[in-house]
């Protein structure tokens, strides 16, 4: 990142491509690869500059919101950056919500302005016709009668653009979360984060270069998707290859082998995903790899399945947590010390707390509420003071989850606050339980809640999807409630066992475990 302590003007979309035009042969080199062809870091800044200057003369105005409903393309590159470019607020939201949710962000946004995928304009087009704040839309990859293309928009702009004159402090793009606990909040991330992020994980932890090829299954419109896929490759000048079809198992390999992929983003129940259609394949029919580094988040990758990908790919997997409101990891593993199972220890630049349940500090060892303090912080959520006060409390962040560190400051993943079962008066992770499960070779995935017995006592239950759902009986029942029981303390075995084909998750892929509670 160019910023310096004393400088006041950033512009995040210029600071991520300029540095690579003064070099003829890296402004030649390939900066994204998408399903209609390869685009150089040369002709990427000129489409953002373009982007840029077709929304400025639709009437988009600094620190406007531009909400995109976009599909892994580099028409997400050139919209987001273009609208950062002039000023203006880019919001990128989740494809998979619901119409109403999406109505519900478009409403939120206040946006004047929207970009959408032609495929993805049907759910979005009752809550374009109802939005006030709403001057334009414009449709991406394909013709929607009555509404402007995005490609030919571009193509009337000028290839020539100045960045407006923004600060590190400026609001550059909204995020918002996921919604699991309520209405979607708008995160507030300003021209700084991106650098920051770029800087202390992409290069800092994960030694992004440019001879790298980056593909990230979780999509550009999660905050883990956008850094891996978007602001690592392009701050470090490596190539991204975007997909906009769903990441199925061959999909996947199929890229990570044609592309020649070196770091691969990914989330812990597409691994266990991959592992079983690699094991269904056999070994003789898995294509070679290039990977140096795999990377997951989301949710906390099981111990068994970080093992199991290293012998079967020779690869590790560095799994961190990260979040909307901090933009991306900020506890990670590292090369050559990973240590399965856990999250490791804070990315360099941040600092992680662990508070008791009357607010202490817990000091050395133990396990808390965990809260973390970095330089990529949203500023805010927008429009939600009671949340931001609560969230955002002087330089830390709260963040829901329930952690413990032992006595090398290593960081374990507890299970969020909310979800937490107090058994026999002692505290239960339910991730711990569902890792243990997903040790025995039967299984695929895990969810654990509480459930009360007969006498209204609060046991752990478990949902079990099997590899091959034709193995489930109550002999297999009971034997999966012995291997937990030979792994863990008795009281955290599952009392009760469901078998299921499919379980309940939110539009970006964590489980709901509420909808097993019911």
């Amino acid at each position: 990142m160019s910023l310096t302590a004393t400088s006041r003007r950033l512009n995040a979309a210029s600071d991520l491509l300029d540095r690579h035009l003064a070099d003829p042969a890296q402004a030649a080199r390939i900066a994204v690869t998408d399903d209609a062809g390869a685009y150089s870091f040369a002709a990427l800044s000129e489409r953002v500059n373009r982007a840029g200057n077709a929304l400025a003369a639709l009437g988009v105005r600094r620190e406007e919101r531009v909400l995109l409903s976009l599909e892994d393309s580099v028409d997400f590159h050139a919209a987001f950056l273009g609208a950062m470019k002039i000023g203006a607020v880019p919001v990128p939201i989740n494809t998979l919500l619901t119409a109403e949710d999406q109505g519900y962000l478009l409403h939120d946004s206040r946006a004047t302005a929207v970009v959408v995928s032609e495929r993805l304009h049907g759910k979005l087009q009752p809550a374009l016709a109802n939005a006030p704040a709403l001057r334009t839309a414009v449709v991406s990859g394909g013709q929607v009668p009555g509404l402007p293309r995005f490609s030919e928009l571009l193509s009337a702009a000028s290839p020539s653009l100045a960045a407006a004159d923004t600060s590190p402090d400026d609001m550059a793009f909204w995020l918002y979360s996921s919604g699991s606990t309520g209405r979607p909040k708008g995160a507030v991330h300003l021209h700084s984060h991106i650098g920051q992020t770029a800087s202390l994980y992409g290069e800092g932890v994960l030694g992004v270069r440019a001879t790298d090829v980056v593909f990230s299954a979780a999509k550009l419109f999660f905050a883990y998707g956008l850094g891996n896929a978007l602001t690592f490759p392009l701050h470090s000048g490596a190539r991204s290859v975007l997909r906009a079809a769903r990441p199925t198992p061959e999909l996947v390999l199929q890229t990570l082998a044609r592309e020649s992929v070196t770091i691969f983003g990914g989330v812990p129940t597409l691994f266990a995903s991959l592992l079983a259609y690699a094991d269904a394949q056999g070994a003789a029919a898995l294509p070679r790899l290039s990977l140096r580094c795999c990377i997951s988040a989301g949710e906390a990758l099981p111990k068994e399945i970080g093992e199991r990908w290293r012998a079967r790919f020779g690869v590790d997997i560095l799994d961190g947590i990260g979040s909307t409101e901090m933009l991306h990891i900020f506890i990670s593993n590292r090369h050559g010390d990973v240590r399965y199972g856990s999250s490791g220890t804070p990315v360099p630049g941040y600092q992680a707390k662990l508070l008791d349940d009357q607010g202490r500090e817990i000091e050395g060892e133990g396990e808390g509420q965990l809260w973390v303090s970095g330089p990529s912080a949203a500023a805010a959520y927008w429009n939600n003071r009671a949340h931001s006060l609560a969230t955002f409390q002087g330089p830390w962040t709260r963040t829901g989850d329930v952690y413990r560190r032992d006595a090398d400051g290593v960081f374990t993943y507890g299970g969020r606050s909310d979800d937490m079962l107090k058994v026999g008066g002692i505290w239960v992770s339910p991730f711990e339980v569902e890792s243990a499960l997903l040790g025995h070779p039967s299984v695929l995935e895990a969810a654990v809640v509480g459930c009360a017995d007969s006498d209204e006592l609060i046991k752990p239950k478990a949902f079990v999807v099997l590899k091959d759902a034709g193995q489930a009986s109550p002999a297999l029942e009971a034997e999966l409630k012995a291997f937990v029981k030979a792994r863990l303390a008795p009281y955290k075995y599952p009392r009760w066992i469901e078998f299921t084909r499919e379980l309940p998750r939110t539009a970006t892929g964590k489980i709901q475990r509420f909808k097993l509670r019911a």
